[in-house]
């Protein structure tokens, strides 16, 4: 494929691919660095990219995903600067914790309830990275097994148990609430039936 007709392809999916790495990454910084690294890699390989089967998309969540991990094994695997372990003591968390301060606002989380944004954080980042995937992005079993170089079962199986521990911690939800009203009064009491 020639590099214009990439780049053209390539650029309509750069929000995608910005959402994805911002839900690996968990800071607009990284996420940034990710994308750009991203593109760069599949710039240099563009001649090779096929336009059939699952299209670009999938292949860009793919090299994501690749460079994410990578970064992940590469910076377990250096040696901790002084500076690095003094900041640790500081209570700034490690490299390999995730950032409390997740901008959720890259998933236009704007009408969502604060119980499910705290599920989905509280997942592990294999259940929520399928679970995204699939509700978000709206990509199939398949082309999430070939993002993240797993088989399809495993897919089925962490989107099914993402769904469950959901499920599990949300299941007083729907009885406290109703058209997005609470039930409760302000002192926490259900109010007696009219």
């Amino acid at each position: 494929m020639d590099r214009d007709r990439f780049e053209q392809l390539a650029l309509t999916h750069l929000d995608a691919v910005y959402r994805v790495a911002m839900q690996l990454a968990r800071n607009p910084n990284d996420a940034s660095d990710l994308v750009q690294e991203t593109y760069l890699k599949a710039l240099r390989v563009a001649e090779r990219f096929e336009e059939s089967g699952g299209g670009i998309r999938p292949w860009l969540f793919k090299i994501v995903h690749n460079v994410f991990y990578s970064r992940i094994e590469r910076d377990r695997r250096a040696p901790m600067a002084a500076e690095d372990l003094s900041g640790a003591r500081s209570g700034v968390p490690p490299p390999d914790e995730p950032s409390p301060a997740w901008d959720l606002g890259t998933l236009d989380w704007e009408h969502v309830d604060g119980r499910l944004k705290s599920a989905i954080e509280g997942l592990k980042p294999e259940y929520r990275t399928v679970l995204l995937l699939w509700g978000v992005e709206g990509l199939k079993y398949r082309e999430i097994a070939e993002i993240q170089d797993v088989p399809i079962g495993t897919v089925m199986s962490r989107l099914h148990r993402a769904r469950s521990i959901l499920v599990e911690q949300l299941a007083g939800f729907s009885e406290e609430t109703r058209g997005g009203r609470r039930l409760e009064d302000e002192t926490g009491e259900r109010p007696e039936p009219a």
